[in-house]
């Protein structure tokens, strides 16, 4: 170590302000790392299209069990991995049935054109159904409000 105005030294001139430096420049490129590298506030979500990473789906649930709601979050799962749906036949208690093919979280009253007889689950758990009506497929309430 050498001595320059005072201030220790390392070979080769680098000395406090070389640390000053390379400090600063290290935080300088976290920043831009975590600015370049991180998802923006308005990012959104992975698309889910499939039962999977649908929330609210209910397990174990025995098919033709009695069940409460057929509006919002219907879905459920038997213990052999049956995908089953709350929903209440003409005159009768609300029961579990069969579900159709789901397609994971869609948006209601947009187009479905190509899943038509499937089901689906709105982001707030509203029960969506894939119906052609008029030459236009759209995801429309499944309990048929």
């Amino acid at each position: 170590m050498f001595r320059s105005q005072g201030r220790p030294t390392v070979a080769g001139g680098a000395g406090c302000h070389g640390r000053t430096v390379r400090t600063i420049a290290f935080a300088g490129a976290v920043l831009f790392g975590m600015t370049v590298l991180a998802p923006s506030a308005g990012a959104q979500p992975a698309a889910c299209t499939e039962p999977s990473c649908v929330p609210g789906v209910a397990g174990n649930v025995p098919l033709g069990a009695p069940c409460t709601n057929t509006s919002h979050y219907v879905f459920g799962v038997t213990d052999w991995g049956r995908l089953v749906f709350c929903g209440s036949p003409r005159r009768y208690a609300p029961r579990y049935f069969r579900s159709p093919p789901m397609e994971g979280i869609r948006e209601l009253n947009t187009n479905c054109t190509g899943f038509e007889n499937s089901v689906a689950q709105a982001p707030d758990g509203l029960y969506l159904a894939c119906i052609s009506s008029s030459g236009e497929s759209q995801w429309v309430p499944g309990d048929n409000r």
